[in-house]
């Protein structure tokens, strides 16, 4: 049985903050902004950058939704009948990473879910050799939550989650949005391209270094702070890297049918813009966007622009 309680904006939990962001949004107080996070107003050129605060959060329902291995998976839901659209978190994240997002989508008449997968904020690991794949957990998830049909959008480690579960369960979903990812491709001239662009030491650099572009390094030091707050508790003490239930290839991509929107940020040190389009020829149909000014994270580092991009792609592929 899922164990479930619905929260008010904001309010603490027994170990955690009651609301999605609000650990988010404690941060950008202690740091005393109160212009919020610069963004691109709608990222093309000639729109200055201009912060914005983070928009007050909707009351969500959560939940400890049981997994295999005695596992389980902190997950919010603001519920309400519109669609369903589920965020994947970055490997830097975890269910607190969507502040932006969460009343954005929730009043653009989505019902959006977010979650932390094992290993990460709220969620308890389990047992390794019991655990299901990643996107197995995410299916069991979409089960307890009763959804049928649903939008679904991985971001930089959450974007070879989301193809492993479009090439499991493509019948479910609606559409499929990755972004700011290298999307966990195996081919060996792939592999080999992505490793050129991480040099030694690039793996040891700061995280806000490798993730965060440096037009928002430099231009929204407070948001830095509260996005590297979320980092410092994303990963829990029995994390461990859960398998995939495919190899993802460029020839796996090539059997996708579904829609697919591909989004990365001009400065994305990971997955620029070429390495991008380099994938999406192997997507037919698929969309491709770039946010400027912005890394590896542009729902959190451009969330008006990105926002925009996902609102207005999954509502064209609305049943």
């Amino acid at each position: 049985m899922r164990r479930e309680r619905t929260t008010a904006t904001p309010g603490p939990g027994p170990s955690r903050r009651a609301v999605v962001g609000g650990a988010a949004l404690a941060a950008f107080a202690a740091t005393g902004v109160g212009q919020g996070t610069a963004h691109a107003a709608s990222g093309s050129t000639e729109d200055p950058w201009q912060p914005v605060p983070v928009p007050e959060q909707l009351p969500v329902t959560e939940y400890q939704i049981p997994v295999s291995g005695s596992g389980s998976l902190w997950c919010w839901d603001t519920g309400g009948s519109g669609q369903p659209v589920v965020l994947l978190h970055p490997g830097s994240g975890s269910g607190e990473s969507w502040p932006y997002q969460q009343p954005v989508l929730a009043r653009a008449g989505f019902r959006v879910i977010g979650y932390s997968r094992r290993g990460a904020y709220g969620s308890v690991a389990g047992t390794r050799a019991e655990a299901d794949t990643a996107s197995g957990d995410l299916n069991t998830l979409a089960d307890h939550l009763g959804l049928d049909r649903f939008h679904l959008s991985g971001s930089a480690a959450g974007g070879p989650v989301a193809l492993d579960y479009a090439l499991s369960y493509a019948d479910r979903l609606l559409s499929l949005t990755v972004s700011g990812s290298v999307m966990g491709i195996q081919d060996t001239e792939y592999q080999e391209l992505t490793s050129a662009l991480q040099p030694d030491p690039f793996g040891d650099m700061p995280v806000d270094f490798k993730e965060l572009g440096p037009s928002y390094r430099g231009g929204d030091r407070d948001g830095v702070t509260a996005w590297l707050a979320i980092n410092a508790r994303a990963r829990t003490a029995d994390a461990f890297a859960q398998s995939l239930a495919h190899e993802i290839t460029w020839a796996a991509l090539e059997t996708l049918t579904l829609p697919v929107q591909l989004i990365t940020g001009d400065a994305d040190l990971y997955s620029p813009p070429s390495v991008m389009r380099l994938n999406a020829a192997h997507v037919s149909g698929s969309e491709t966007h770039v946010v400027r000014e912005a890394g590896h994270n542009p729902h959190w580092e451009q969330p008006a622009a990105w926002n925009r991009l996902l609102v207005r792609f999954m509502k064209r592929h609305s049943r």
